[in-house]
């Protein structure tokens, strides 16, 4: 049976056998041109002893050189950042390379979020989501893993899968890989990180890079995102199964992914 995918807010994912991000010291920048949503998101990662919140700018252009200046491990940026755009803001960060970007959003607007996720952000969370889930995607991102919304998901796999459909067409199923290779791309589409990956397959953080280093470069995969398309479509891992619509929800409890 091909392993779940293990969404954002799916806490089934411990039967499993998924565990949470180990904690360790996390130095993060936060992005907002809301001074109230600043303080409260502050407030929140500040109450973890492990996050220590090294920044705050209100604009992409502040945001860019708080990248440089205080080398953070996470960016957390506002995908509707005042002046220097998210999109441009991201391109900036990971130029030198920079930190991993975590995106926060207020909207399912794919027309601002993929530019964004393109742009080789590493997570996307709606503003409504759960505070301990943001600590979570927080320290997943720091430890080189990647997350985004269950309501988010299906719009960018679509999205990754047709860019990629051209290239795909002409690979092989397993794309050449390894049978070591193709575990590491599964653990990849779980949102596993490197640190993780190398703790699962007991290896070293080193190696556990460069076997993914290698996968994404044999099918040609530009990124993780397009890394777990890959994963989707030779079946190492199943698509996320959407929620049932709620046509009336005066009577009908919400379902959870």
């Amino acid at each position: 049976m091909p392993a779940r995918l293990v969404l954002l807010d799916d806490h089934r994912g411990h039967e499993q056998g998924v565990t949470d991000t180990p904690r360790v010291a996390v130095r993060v920048v936060l992005a907002d041109g809301h001074g109230l949503a600043r303080a409260g998101v502050r407030a929140l990662l500040e109450c973890q002893e492990h996050i220590d919140v090294v920044g705050e700018a209100s604009d992409g252009e502040t945001a860019v050189a708080l990248a440089r200046d205080a080398a953070p491990d996470v960016m957390l940026l506002d995908v509707r950042l005042p002046g220097l755009d998210a999109v441009e803001a991201i391109r900036q960060v990971l130029a030198d390379p920079g930190a991993p970007v975590l995106l926060l959003t207020a909207s399912e607007d794919d027309s601002q979020n993929l530019p964004a996720l393109r742009a080789g952000a590493s997570g996307l969370l709606l503003k409504d989501t759960d505070p301990a889930e943001l600590v979570r995607a927080v320290d997943t991102v720091a430890s080189g893993g990647a997350l985004l919304s269950p309501s988010l998901m299906r719009r960018v796999v679509a999205e990754v899968a047709d860019r990629t459909a051209p290239r795909r067409a002409a690979q092989q199923p397993a794309g050449g890989l390894t049978a070591r290779e193709l575990e590491v791309v599964a653990l990849v589409a779980l949102g596993l990180g490197n640190a993780e990956i190398a703790e699962r397959l007991v290896v070293s953080p080193a190696t556990a890079r460069t076997h993914v280093g290698r996968a994404m470069r044999k099918v040609h995969a530009r990124d993780r995102a397009e890394l777990v398309v890959f994963a989707y479509e030779v079946g190492l891992v199943s698509r996320p199964t959407p929620p049932e619509p709620t046509r009336n929800r005066s009577t009908r409890p919400e379902r959870t992914v």
